[in-house]
C-alpha cells in the first residue's frame, strides 16, 4: 500500500474530518449561547419589570396621597345637597334584589329617562315650532316617539335598548352612598379618583357593643334585623356577637356623654436654682413629689377620643372581616354585603334620609321592635317626595307612633355629619389607596382617622 493510501485511512477514520460530528458541536454551542442569551434577556426584563413597578408605585403612593390632601381641603367648601326622587326606583331596598329583579329594576330606570328625554325632546320642538328656522330638530339616539306602537313604555319591545351605565339614584343623585359624583383627574401619569361616601347611611357597628344596660335589648334586636335582611343563619349571627363581643370587653361604646373629670399626675416643676445643675457621683438627690391634679374633659372631647380608638378596633383583625365582606347576592354587575352597609368609623347616628331599608329598620328598633318596619315604609316613600329636613317631622309622618321616635331620637338625624374619602391612584400596574374617615359641620372638618394602603 503507497504512503498516499496510508494518509488516506488515516484521515478518514479522523473525528475532525467527520462534518455531522463538526455539526453537532456546532448545534450544541449554538443551543448553549442561545440558552445563555434567553436566561440573560429574561433577567434583564424581570429587573426592568421591577424596577418600573418600583417607579409606578412611587407614582400611585405620590398620587394618592396629594389626591388625599386635596379631598380633605376640598371638603369644607363642598355641599351635599339630598335630592327628591319621584316616580323613580329607589335605592332603599337595592341589597335585597336578585339579580334578574335588579335587572328589571335597571330597565324601569332606563324606561324613565326615555321617557323624559321625550317629554324634553317635544317641548323643545314645540318651542321652536314658531322660530324662522324650519330645520328638523334631531331627536336623542334610541328615542322614539312616545306615541309609537312599539314605544319605550314597554321593555320587551325590540326597539328597547338600555342605555350602558344606568345606575339607580342615591337619596343626593348619584348611586348610594356616594354624596356626589366620582371625582377623576391626573396627576402626572397616575390616574387619580375620589369617591366620598355617607358615613351616616350605613349602620353603626358601635351599637352591637354598647355599655347602656336600657338599650342592649333593642339594640341586639335591630343587629339581629340587619344580619338576617343581610341573609346570615342564626349560627353565623351568633359568632358575629361573640366576635364583637370582645371588642366590647376591650371597651364599651358610648352613645351619651357628660362632663367628666380626669386625673392626671404632672412632673414637678425644677427650682430654678437647680436646673443646668450636674448631680455629683455618689449624691442622691432628693425625690420630686408628683401631685395629681383633675383636669375636666367636654363630651366632645370624650366623643373624639371615643371615635379614634374605635377606628382602630372596627379595622383591626378582632373583627371577622371574611364572613362580614361574605357577598350576599350573586351578581355580576354589583358587589353585595354586609361590609358594605356598616359604619366603621364610631358613628352614633343613623340618617332617615340616606339609610337604606334595613339600615333604617335596625334604628327605628329602638323605637319600637314591632312598629319598625311600618314605620320605615313610612319614611321611605316620604322622602323620595322631599328630604325630611329634621327629626320633628318624622314625628308628623309617623305620627301613630310619635312616641317611639322620641324614644329613638338619639339614634337618627335629617342631617349626615361623619363621611368617608375614599382615593384610589393607578400607575401602570400599581395602585395605592387611602381611606379617611371625617366629621363635617357646615364648614368645619374634624379628622377621625386616615389608613392608607
Amino acid at each position: 500500500m503507497s504512503p498516499c493510501s496510508k494518509r488516506q485511512d488515516r484521515d478518514r477514520g479522523d473525528p475532525r474530518n467527520c462534518p455531522g460530528v463538526i455539526l453537532l458541536i456546532t448545534l450544541v454551542i449554538l443551543v448553549i449561547l442561545s440558552t445563555l442569551g434567553y436566561t440573560l434577556s429574561v433577567r434583564v426584563a424581570a429587573r426592568r419589570h421591577r424596577d418600573q413597578y418600583m417607579i409606578d408605585c412611587a407614582k400611585a403612593r405620590y398620587a394618592c396621597a396629594s389626591g388625599l390632601k386635596f379631598a380633605l381641603t376640598a371638603m369644607s367648601t363642598l355641599q351635599f345637597q339630598l335630592v327628591s326622587r319621584p316616580n323613580e326606583p329607589d335605592f332603599s331596598d337595592v341589597f335585597a334584589l336578585s339579580e334578574p329583579e335588579y335587572q328589571k329594576l335597571l330597565d324601569q330606570m332606563a324606561l324613565k329617562l326615555a321617557a323624559d328625554s321625550n317629554l324634553a325632546d317635544n317641548s323643545r320642538f314645540t318651542a321652536d315650532s314658531n322660530s324662522t328656522d324650519v330645520r328638523p330638530q334631531k331627536k336623542p339616539a334610541r328615542i322614539r316617539d312616545i306615541n309609537d306602537i312599539n314605544d319605550v313604555n314597554d321593555p320587551n319591545s325590540q326597539f328597547f335598548a338600555r342605555p350602558k351605565g344606568i345606575e339607580i339614584p342615591g337619596p343626593y343623585g348619584p348611586r348610594w352612598p356616594l354624596v356626589v359624583e366620582p371625582i377623576e383627574f391626573e396627576v402626572g401619569s397616575a390616574k387619580v379618583m375620589i369617591e366620598i361616601e355617607d358615613e351616616n347611611a350605613k349602620y353603626p357597628l358601635g351599637w352591637v357593643v354598647m355599655a347602656d344596660e336600657k338599650t342592649k335589648a333593642e339594640a341586639g334586636v335591630g343587629w339581629k334585623t340587619f344580619c338576617e335582611w343581610m341573609g346570615y343563619t342564626g349560627s353565623e349571627i351568633g359568632q358575629l356577637q361573640e366576635d364583637l363581643a370582645r371588642i366590647g370587653e376591650v371597651k364599651p361604646f358610648k352613645t351619651e356623654f357628660k362632663p367628666e373629670a380626669q386625673v392626671q399626675v404632672a412632673e414637678p416643676p425644677v427650682p430654678a436654682n437647680q436646673r443646668g445643675r450636674i448631680t455629683q457621683p455618689g449624691t442622691r438627690a432628693a425625690p420630686a413629689r408628683r401631685t395629681p391634679t383633675k383636669k375636666a374633659v367636654s363630651p366632645a372631647e370624650q366623643m373624639d377620643q371615643q371615635n379614634k380608638e374605635f377606628a382602630k378596633l372596627f379595622h383591626s383583625s378582632l373583627i371577622n372581616a371574611d364572613l362580614l365582606a361574605r357577598p350576599s347576592i350573586k351578581s355580576d354587575t354589583r358587589k353585595e354585603s354586609a361590609m358594605k352597609y356598616l359604619g366603621l368609623w364610631a358613628t352614633r347616628q343613623v340618617n332617615v334620609n340616606t339609610a337604606p331599608r334595613h339600615v333604617l329598620e335596625a334604628a327605628l328598633t329602638f323605637g319600637s321592635i314591632a312598629d319598625a318596619p311600618k314605620m320605615a315604609e313610612a319614611i321611605i316613600q316620604r322622602r323620595q317626595t322631599k328630604p325630611i329636613t329634621d327629626v320633628n317631622e318624622v314625628k308628623q309622618i309617623v305620627l301613630a307612633n310619635a312616641t317611639a321616635i322620641d324614644k329613638c331620637r338619639s339614634f337618627i338625624t335629617a342631617t349626615s355629619t361623619v363621611f368617608t374619602i375614599r382615593v384610589t391612584a393607578t400607575s401602570g400596574v400599581a395602585t395605592a389607596t387611602a381611606l379617611a374617615a371625617v366629621s363635617k359641620e357646615a364648614d368645619k372638618i374634624k379628622r377621625i382617622a386616615i389608613i392608607s394602603d
